[in-house]
């Protein structure tokens, strides 16, 4: 437990030590972001579950997903040519955007909630896996100032994706490797619990 202690600490520290970025104009954004609704929905809140929701998501969180984009530090086929051209501006203003925008509720499934909250809120101390609230919150909405994502709301399928690609060495773009470090401590069942535990936070 201490050294997950210490990994979550440092890796604060190097996010909030990161460049300073420039600031996001809520109004340029929502201009910029027409391109993005097909995908993402007119407001951040994606129709479709194959897509993440990004309304209400931290602003910083949203540069650092785009920049690693575009720098290919993420993967993703999609995502790769919609970055290209972006600028750090351009980035901001669609942080900002997307940040102001309310999140669309979801909701748990109830032979899920139990086993969910569990992991979420307690973790699993025999694997090792931490408490999930530790740096996303009690209610998922993250710590802005280090850059760590709010979760409530978010799709089950979306969150579930993301956790498997972090287990498997697929996704690797969070601090000191903290997400695959616990991820791949995770069962499947575990996933796919919190996946949906988190869908139902508000």
């Amino acid at each position: 437990m201490k050294k997950m202690l210490m990994t979550a600490v440092l890796g604060m520290a190097l996010s909030m030590t990161s460049a300073v970025m420039a600031a996001g104009n809520v109004a340029a954004g929502k201009g910029k972001a027409a391109v993005c609704a097909a995908c993402h929905g007119t407001d951040g809140n994606s129709l479709s579950d194959a897509f993440p929701k990004l309304a209400g998501q931290h602003e910083g969180y949203i540069v650092k997903q785009l920049m690693e984009f575009k720098s290919g530090a993420r993967q993703n086929a999609l995502m790769a040519p919609m970055v290209a051209n972006l600028t750090e501006q351009d980035m901001a203003d669609l942080g900002a955007y997307f940040a102001s925008q309310k999140t669309a509720p979801g909701a748990v499934s109830e032979e899920l909630l139990a086993a969910g909250e569990q992991i979420y809120r307690g973790g699993n101390k025999e694997t090792g896996v931490p408490a999930c609230m530790a740096c996303h919150g009690p209610n998922g909405n993250g710590i802005p100032a280090a850059d760590w994502p709010k979760l409530s709301g978010q799709y089950s399928s979306y969150i579930e994706t993301q956790l498997h690609a972090f287990a498997k060495g697929e996704r690797n773009n969070s601090p000191n490797g903290m997400m695959a470090d616990i991820a791949s401590k995770m069962s499947d069942a575990e996933i796919k619990a919190v996946s949906a535990y988190v869908f139902g936070l508000k």
